[in-house]
């Protein structure tokens, strides 16, 4: 397994690369936002280690610009550790989060879940239809009654989620693992403050919200089709 490691930090980025590869992996490093883009893009990689913090440009940008590109996992690393933080950092195409200090073994868990995910292909002409929504998983396109809607990815993934399980009550701990991933290390409350930036694009003026809270529970997609 190769695995890259963008990381202007030469200590950390030293043990970085040991530990990694004491595991078995095959690892490069970038010290550099620029550089470490024009690694990923051009080498063939299981995993990218991206800390947020770097000298020319900021790891969101490097995220951004390499999810527009590429499906590769990216694992963040930082210090920042504000919701708001995760947020944007999930929102620009990260996979995981691991906030600095931490732990090797932690760290090498997470990249082995990245490459267990699986990656569902779907046919090109493929839609899921439930009440007024329309999502096409290929072209990551939503349409509501017939109206394009922009969502961000962590968005799409989240409504893709509750399309596959219509009436079916969702925890928010199985909404973590299905859309953020196993070992994510934020609170679950980042689950309801999506859940709200879905309602507030998706919801029809007047119209109840498809998108129900079960309380103390989690959630549900709820139709005209389903009870």
């Amino acid at each position: 397994m190769n695995a890259l490691v963008i990381e202007d930090d030469d200590r950390v980025a030293r043990l970085l690369t040991l530990e990694i590869r004491h595991a078995g992996w095959t690892v490069n490093s970038r010290a550099s936002g620029r550089e470490g883009l024009a690694e990923a893009v051009s080498g063939t990689y299981d995993v990218v280690i991206l800390d947020l913090s770097l000298p020319d440009w900021d790891g969101i940008q490097v995220c951004q610009s390499l999810r527009q590109v590429s499906d590769v996992p990216i694992l963040v690393l930082t210090a920042r550790d504000s919701v708001d933080d995760r947020v944007r950092g999930l929102d620009a195409g990260a996979d995981d989060y691991l906030v600095k200090p931490f732990a090797a073994n932690e760290l090498l868990a997470r990249m082995r879940a990245l490459i267990r995910r699986p990656h569902t292909m779907v046919s090109q002409d493929s839609v899921i239809r439930r009440g007024p929504y329309e999502l096409y998983p290929l072209r990551r396109e939503v349409r509501v009654a017939g109206r394009g809607v922009e969502l961000t990815r962590r968005e799409f993934d989240l409504l893709h989620y509750f399309m596959q399980n219509p009436g079916i009550t969702l925890t928010r701990d199985m909404i973590l693992e299905r859309v953020w991933g196993w070992g994510y290390a934020g609170g679950s409350n980042i689950v309801d403050v999506y859940v709200g930036y879905l309602r507030q694009k998706l919801d029809q003026p007047g119209a109840t919200s498809p998108i129900v809270t079960v309380r103390g529970v989690g959630y549900a997609l709820r139709t005209d089709h389903e009870g």
